[in-house]
């Protein structure tokens, strides 16, 4: 038997591997997908702290009596605040102004009493993947009085830099996180899945080098998951298995036997046909009232030894296919069995009166093997004769990619036990004597065809049989 000689995979290569890589993809996308929002909200939140601060900053105006203070502290009020000016309008439209002499020209305005999720992401990743700093006029509530509005300027490079900061912080732990989930899963899965599977596989492959040794079946660990029930379900495979290959092996010891054993009765009996054939010549009669009985007697051995000889000797061989006309080979099988060369087995049937019609149409050609397939029709054909049908007759017809050939007669149709064990050797047969070997090779040639013989009809009226085979060449 062919050892096996494909490695295993490694800890590399192995399925385990393949989840752990899948697992930190997976993981890294889910932080992917977590980091845009938190990435937009990050920016929204800082500017919001710009405009919270920047509030604070012009309180101190509200603290003097005429909303001015001194250039020196108005630029320090400014550097806290990060802004170039800070505007403060009140619900009774006052305003309230800190500036630098000349602040520079607004690039951009962000209005936060504004916008959607979708817009916040976008503003986001346009400030990130900018490498020029640009200068923003930033709008929104203060968080303390939210009936006061607050307007800045502010340069954009100090808020992308903490973006980016915030971006790598989330990008660390991302990493860290995979990993460490990649790693619990990869080590739950060797020893949940990948081990055990791996177990498995060495004991199927050690009951295949040797599926006779019993010792070589898998043993089941016990488990109640779906692991174990492989297990156990391939434990009783392989014990099926082990069983059915012994069984072979006795029937096919069997089988040489019986084959010796056929051989050496048709010897025998083909003495006693030339016995019974002085018989004949014999004017006693009682010797005449014996010989028909002997000569079916006769009959019955040799054909059930012929029978059980061409089934035991190895079955159906690969078709040899040729094209052919069908309705040729009818009639050459009709000839054959109205010769009483039945199966070329010598038996012979003269006391049976019978009609064999061929309604198969000249034009009709198969691709098969002739010689297996008069086989099969004589085996069908001859069942009919020999289950006392007086009309037999065949027919044809293409049907698609396929011909269909009926053969029906006129005899007393099947049992119910015959129906039911139908193509099963030495038992289906419902002929007192009969071995039912006929229509289990008839139906094996078929097969080798890769067709089919269907049990269309039985009863009073007869028996009706289809042979459905591939049509083949077309012309």
């Amino acid at each position: 038997m062919k050892k096996h000689t494909k490695p295993f995979p490694t800890a590399l290569t192995g399925l385990s591997a393949r989840l752990l890589v899948l697992t930190i993809f997976f993981v890294m996308l889910a932080e992917f997908l977590i980091y845009t929002p938190s990435v937009s909200r990050y920016r929204k939140t800082y500017l919001e702290q710009r405009i919270a601060t920047a509030h604070v900053a012009v309180l101190a105006l509200e603290a003097t009596p005429d909303n001015m203070v001194s250039p020196e502290l108005e630029a320090e009020l400014l550097y806290h605040a990060g802004a170039y000016s800070v505007v403060l309008k009140h619900p009774e439209r006052r305003v309230l102004l800190l500036a630098k002499d000349m602040p520079p020209k607004v690039d951009v305005t962000f209005d936060l009493r504004k916008g959607s999720f979708p817009m916040w992401i976008s503003d986001a990743y346009s400030a990130m993947f900018r490498d020029d700093n640009r200068v923003m006029r930033v709008i929104g509530f203060s968080p303390k009085s939210p009936g006061v509005s607050i307007e800045i300027v502010i340069d954009e490079a100090p808020m992308r830099r903490a973006m980016l900061d915030f971006s790598s912080r989330i990008l660390q732990l991302s990493i860290v996180i995979s990993l460490l989930t990649a790693g619990l899963v990869y080590l739950s899965l060797l020893f949940l899945m990948v081990r055990p599977m791996r177990a498995i596989t060495r004991a199927m492959i050690r009951f295949r080098e040797d599926p006779e040794d019993v010792s070589r079946a898998i043993r089941p660990s016990g488990r109640r998951d779906e692991i174990g029930i492989a297990e156990c379900e391939l434990a009783e495979m392989q014990h099926e298995l082990h069983a059915a290959l012994a069984q072979k092996t006795r029937l096919a010891t069997l089988g040489a036997a019986v084959a010796k054993v056929n051989h050496d009765l048709r010897n025998s009996l083909a003495t006693a046909v030339l016995v019974s054939d002085r018989l004949a010549d014999i004017d006693d009669p009682e010797v005449q009232k014996v010989a028909p009985r002997l000569y079916h007697a006769i009959d019955k051995a040799v054909n059930l030894c012929s029978q059980t000889l061409n089934y035991v000797s190895g079955g159906v061989e690969k078709p040899r296919k040729s094209s052919f006309h069908l309705s040729e080979l009818v009639n050459e099988v009709f000839a054959t069995i109205r010769e009483g060369q039945l199966g070329g087995d010598g038996t012979r049937r003269p006391d049976l009166a019978y009609e064999l019609g061929n309604e198969v149409d000249f034009e009709l050609v198969l691709d098969a093997d002739r010689r297996q397939l008069f086989r099969a029709f004589e085996n069908l054909i001859l069942n009919a004769v020999q289950a006392a049908a007086t009309t037999i007759r065949v027919s044809a017809r293409y049907r698609g990619d396929t011909i269909e050939i009926d053969i029906s007669d006129d005899g007393p149709g099947m049992t119910e036990k015959s129906q039911a064990r139908l193509f099963e050797p030495f038992t289906g047969s419902s002929r007192d004597g009969g071995t039912g070997l006929g229509l289990v090779i008839a139906r094996d040639i078929v097969r080798h065809h890769d067709g089919d013989i269907l049990l269309v009809a039985t009863g009073p009226d007869g028996t009706f049989f289809r042979l459905i085979l591939p049509r083949g060449k077309r012309r």
